[in-house]
């Protein structure tokens, strides 16, 4: 249910807060121990689809539906790779640091890579991957660009929001705990907080933030529909969290079961991609209506943490942390 809601003058963006009773300052809510997808069990049952050798660690990736490239963060080195649509590596991009999600800022490119032990954001241009670096915040994990140009980027280990204009951080928001996934409807962004299992909405253009609202039991990610809304993975309470943009509303609760976690969402079929964790699948969810429907479900390749899907022909691409192994399913 909806949590206690907050209007954005009466919030500050900051964590600290003056106590007004006799017996001195209030203390500040501790931290939650941030929920994490499950630890997948062995396969029972051979992966749908195609899989394909990648490299070591892939989490994180998407699919830029104008150049028709998959891009996906790797590990052992550091690097971003770019795939064609069958999951053939056509380049390598370096990266200062390890990602664990990316986004595409807009089709075509840039990719948004936080580079998270490198404190930094790297914009990855498409195709040619040239980059840009912005130092931000401590431990970038998630970032996403709002409709006026700004990006919003989540500093999961330093309890901040990172604005970047230009190549540099233009403001810094100290609302969060511990900021997890971000997305944007236009330039209103929401923010998953996976200390305080919240979620929270900002004016992008502004740097102010807007409300507040519980988000589950513990929540990790969350993307976009075509109808305006934030869609959560709630990880910990095994479910999908729908919320409205303005206002912040919980509207929806999905129960799914198997740690849901990675996300994408397929904006012509209407379609939202779930990973489960616990039991090595990945679920499809039509967003179409006021409630979201399961209508598709697959067998993956171990510990699916992260999905990325191509709107033009429908194809979802599944990424295995455990054995860097690309998973192609064609649904439609």
């Amino acid at each position: 249910m909806p949590g206690a809601r907050f209007a954005a003058g009466l919030l500050p963006l900051t964590l600290a807060l003056a106590g007004c009773s006799s017996s001195g300052p209030a203390a500040a809510p501790s931290p939650l121990e941030a929920a994490e997808p499950a630890d997948s069990p062995a396969l029972t049952v051979d992966p749908a689809g195609t899989v394909v050798p990648l490299d070591p660690a892939a989490e994180g990736m998407v699919f830029d539906p104008v150049t028709g490239l998959l891009a996906v963060a790797v590990r052992d080195p550091d690097r971003l790779v770019l795939t064609d649509r069958d999951g053939t590596a056509v380049r390598e991009v370096p990266l200062p640091g390890h990602a664990r999600h990316v986004q595409l800022a807009a089709p075509g490119g840039p990719v948004l890579v936080p580079a998270e032990d490198a404190n930094a954001l790297v914009e990855v241009a498409l195709p040619s991957g040239e980059t840009t670096v912005t130092p931000v915040g401590s431990y970038p994990h998630d970032a996403a660009r709002g409709a006026g140009g700004q990006v919003l980027v989540g500093d999961e280990k330093g309890g901040t929001l990172s604005v970047v204009d230009g190549g540099r951080v233009t403001k810094t928001l100290t609302s969060q705990q511990q900021p997890g996934g971000v997305a944007v409807v236009g330039d209103t962004a929401g923010v998953v907080d996976v200390g305080s299992s919240t979620l929270t909405s900002y004016d992008v253009l502004a740097g102010e933030l807007l409300d507040v609202v519980d988000a589950g039991e513990g929540p990790t990610h969350l993307v976009t529909d075509t109808r305006g809304r934030f869609l959560v993975a709630d990880t910990r309470g095994d479910a999908v969290l729908t919320f409205t943009a303005d206002p912040l509303e919980q509207v929806g609760d999905l129960p799914l079961g198997g740690t849901p976690y990675g996300l994408a969402h397929d904006g012509t079929s209407q379609v939202l991609w779930v990973t489960l964790t616990a039991s090595n699948e990945v679920v499809g969810l039509s967003t179409s209506g006021s409630e979201l429907t399961e209508v598709a479900r697959f067998p993956t390749v171990r510990q699916p943490n992260t999905v990325a899907v191509d709107p033009g022909s429908g194809r979802v691409y599944v990424g295995s942390r455990a054995t860097g192994e690309l998973q192609l399913i064609d649904p439609r």
